[in-house]
């Protein structure tokens, strides 16, 4: 892929920015529920070829809300408190589909509802949706990136991938590169309003409508930052003394933090499965249900046993790594779980020793763990560490059987350098978990 793939075409009204796969795959589940409104803006401009040739896809508002309505009622549509719903309108049913096996079904409706195929060309409408991959160094994240980076063309989004972090002069050239387009641009898509680059990229837009959709766990932690006019610092630094880069990145933030204020000219919405108590005023908070996942993949084959999710805590300098392993080992064996989830960013050091030390069969997955629990097979119960996982995997495995269930941090588990707010916060994100089974902190003789 070359670094500037997609680049060409009409400008885009919608720029989404990502670094992370989970990032991407919020964007589109934003694309997915907003298509109506994307699909407005790509018809006043014609179709662009994409980055092999072809002219992107439409994203067309209806097929996407029938797809994601096509079993009926979804309990995973349901709202967060707090947040408002967006009508999408309904589209014409499909034609009846009958005994066709499920995945020719699946590409069936896919053509019916005039979306792509996998191998079909793309019709001649542009899409107004790029997104601009500011590629991390970590060789797992761009894995999945590039991944859901081709998910992304597959609905008909362009894909602007940039080297960003590749080498010393690599953010002035992506940031010169993109100062044009962020200017033309109506509206910005981001996934961590908390990254200095994002932050950077702020100050040169112009765009009246601003978007922020989830980080995982860190976006309840944007959103009450915002609440209360504080500086925008993620959850497990906080409590620590600024760095140097820190003060001398204290303007940028300060002025990323004020447009993401809401005001008169300028719109600002959240776009979340993560429970948001502090609402800013001004502020649009709408729930992200996990409809494209479940219309993209599934329903998966469900087995008896039990997997787990993986954490990077102790990457983080959160939980100690000795009583992480110890905890992983009594709860595996607790719940005869067999199969360990890794996270992306857990070190491959600390995984060989989980392998070794519990017997747990490694996964390193190729895509966000929603899209890969969607494919399956998947065990009848995923345990899991507070993370977003315990929020997000009940939405996409809805109607499936799935139990979710998550094991509280023993505070005797953080580190001496762990944020004071670190057993709370952790606390926070089990206790509004909807749909879960709570389990105790397992006692680690």
């Amino acid at each position: 892929m070359s670094p500037r793939a997609g680049q060409s075409g009409p400008p885009a009204r919608t720029l989404a920015f990502v670094e992370s796969p989970v990032q991407l795959l919020n964007v589109l589940e934003w694309a997915h529920l907003h298509a109506g409104r994307i699909a407005a803006g790509a018809q006043e401009a014609p179709g662009a070829p994409d980055a092999e040739g072809a002219q992107g896809a439409g994203t067309g508002g209806a097929d996407r809300a029938a797809a994601a309505r096509a079993g009926g009622s979804d309990p995973a549509t349901a709202l967060l408190p707090g947040q408002a719903a967006v009508p999408v309108p309904a589209p014409p049913a499909p034609a009846a589909l009958g005994a066709v096996p499920p995945q020719s079904r699946r590409a069936a409706v896919r053509r019916a509802l005039g979306r792509r195929a996998p191998g079909d060309r793309a019709p001649a409408a542009g899409a107004d949706l790029t997104v601009v991959v500011l590629a991390p160094t970590d060789p797992m994240t761009r894995g999945q990136l590039r991944r859901m980076a081709d998910l992304a063309r597959e609905d008909g989004h362009r894909v602007r991938w940039e080297e960003a972090r590749g080498g010393a002069s690599a953010p002035f050239q992506t940031i010169g590169g993109l100062a044009g387009v962020l200017r033309r641009a109506d509206r910005i898509v981001m996934g961590d309003p908390f990254s200095r680059y994002v932050q950077l990229l702020l100050t040169i837009t112009r765009a009246k409508d601003l978007v922020v959709v989830d980080d995982g766990t860190a976006t309840m932690e944007f959103v009450a930052q915002l609440a209360r006019g504080e500086r925008l610092v993620r959850w497990h630094r906080k409590g620590g003394r600024p760095g140097a880069r820190d003060l001398l990145f204290a303007p940028v933030s300060s002025s990323a933090r004020r447009r993401l204020t809401p005001n008169a000219r300028r719109r600002v919405e959240v776009f979340s499965s993560m429970p948001v108590s502090e609402i800013p005023d001004g502020v649009t908070v709408t729930a992200n249900g996990f409809a494209w996942t479940r219309a993209r993949f599934g329903p998966p084959t469900v087995t008896a046993g039990a997997d787990m999710v993986g954490t990077s805590l102790v990457e983080t300098g959160v939980v100690d790594g000795e009583r992480y392993l110890e905890a992983v080992r009594a709860l595996a064996k607790a719940h005869g779980a067999t199969r360990y989830f890794a996270h992306r960013r857990e070190h491959p050091d600390k995984l060989r020793r989980l392998a070794a030390e519990t017997g747990l069969e490694i996964v390193r997955p190729e895509l966000p763990l929603e899209l890969i629990a969607r494919r399956g097979p998947v065990g009848r119960t995923i345990l899991s560490f507070p993370s977003t996982v315990v929020h997000t995997l009940p939405l996409a495995l809805a109607g499936t059987g799935v139990r979710v269930a998550v094991c509280d941090i023993d505070p005797a588990w953080l580190t001496d350098t762990a944020s004071p707010r670190a057993q709370g916060f952790l606390s926070g994100v089990t206790g509004t978990a909807r749909d879960v089974h709570r389990l105790a902190a397992v006692s680690l003789a």
